[in-house]
């Protein structure tokens, strides 16, 4: 029997924006433990709020989540008024806040899983692998107003993840090694077994086939263990992208944002008109993925069917420019426009790696991480 997943109502290119946010002892660098300590007054000071503040997979991390954003800078404001209350009750405790993908030297070993049914399900699946989910991330949702527009967009989208990738790309380091990678957390995170690119399906009916497989044969319980890099959120009526490592900073985060949805709206109008939308094929998007991670804003990415490349600075360079009319729409000129801030003076991964460049000293990055989130600017680089 086919099973029916339901798609709620959404406002279209709407957003949402989720940020995993570690704590550090602010002399060491070193992630705490303390979370769960925080969480209780938090969540309870935020019940009434648009945003949202509660636990991740490790007690070390913290996620703030907006409201339903009619604009960009409606859910960054909830993400920003999120953060003041997080920082009010960390800043007495002396716990420090920074994002990035990964935390340049800690051990997976040090760190502890919250204490929740789904969390130490899914560690006792994944075992060494689950257990090295050392990473931060963003997502970000855009509302879409009918199901039968949501899995063309997605393929659509997916070529543009590269770009994402490499805007949001800041885990250089793992476990205290250079790793060579801008985004090496994208690289780990695939490694779980439903997480990594999404499987090319044509129409909505194909993604409730694909879940009912995976329900039958006990993969997973629903739609939210589905851990692709662009995804479907019947629940909430969006689409999410999922590919960015954690931002290091509330303006950088915002200019993602932005992209994100000024890149559902401009592909919308297209289906609208009529248009069908170009899909890579997946073995493209995958060697894409790949030299995102790699080589982050210095990647060529393969950006058409018939293997039309080009260096991902400039062509974000030229979307910024075709899309500012879309942007302007949507009330997010400003947002998009700081792409090219991070085009001039580089992702968090680069700023990260001059750092430890300039003194040897990885716990100088942390810091540098923690100087960044504090002052939301750009340092260095």
């Amino acid at each position: 029997m086919h099973v029916t997943i339901p798609f709620a109502e959404s406002a279209r290119s709407t957003v949402g924006i989720e940020w995993e946010i570690m704590l550090a002892d602010p002399m060491t660098g070193d992630l705490v433990d303390r979370a769960p300590q925080l969480l209780t007054a938090l969540e309870e000071q935020s019940a009434d709020a648009r945003h949202t503040v509660t636990g991740e997979l490790l007690t070390n991390t913290i996620e703030v989540t907006s409201g339903v954003g009619e604009t960009v800078a409606q859910a960054v404001g909830d993400i920003a008024a999120a953060i003041a209350e997080v920082r009010a009750a960390t800043e007495p405790a002396g716990i420090a806040l920074l994002s990035a993908g990964s935390h340049p030297f800690a051990q997976w070993y040090d760190q502890r899983v919250t204490d929740k049914t789904r969390y130490h399900t899914l560690i006792e699946r994944t075992q060494w692998w689950g257990r090295n989910m050392m990473i931060w991330g963003i997502h970000v949702h855009v509302g879409v107003e009918d199901k039968r527009k949501v899995i063309p967009l997605i393929n659509a989208l997916s070529t543009y993840l590269p770009h994402l990738q490499a805007l949001s790309a800041s885990s250089p380091f793992w476990a205290g090694e250079r790793t060579g990678y801008a985004s090496n957390r994208a690289l780990v995170f695939q490694q779980l077994p439903t997480a990594g690119l999404p499987w090319p399906l044509r129409t909505w009916e194909d993604f409730e086939s694909y879940l009912d497989d995976m329900q039958r044969t006990g993969v997973m319980a629903d739609a939210t263990e589905v851990r692709w890099d662009i995804r479907p959120a019947p629940r909430w009526g969006t689409i999410e992208v999922r590919a960015c490592d954690g931002m290091s900073t509330l303006h950088e985060l915002a200019a993602v944002a932005a992209l994100v949805q000024v890149l559902v709206e401009h592909l919308s109008r297209q289906l609208d008109d009529g248009h069908t939308l170009e899909v890579l094929p997946p073995w493209f998007h995958r060697e894409n993925k790949w030299r995102a991670a790699r080589y982050g804003l210095d990647a060529t990415a393969i950006i058409a069917a018939d293997g039309t490349q080009r260096p991902v600075r400039e062509h974000l360079g030229a979307l910024v420019s075709e899309l500012a009319p879309i942007a302007d729409d949507l009330g997010c000129g400003a947002e998009l426009a700081s792409i090219r801030t991070i085009l001039q003076d580089g992702a968090s991964y680069a700023r990260q790696l001059a750092v430890a460049d300039a003194t040897g000293d990885l716990r100088t990055v942390v810091q540098h991480l923690i100087d960044e989130f504090r002052s939301d600017r750009l340092i260095g680089g």
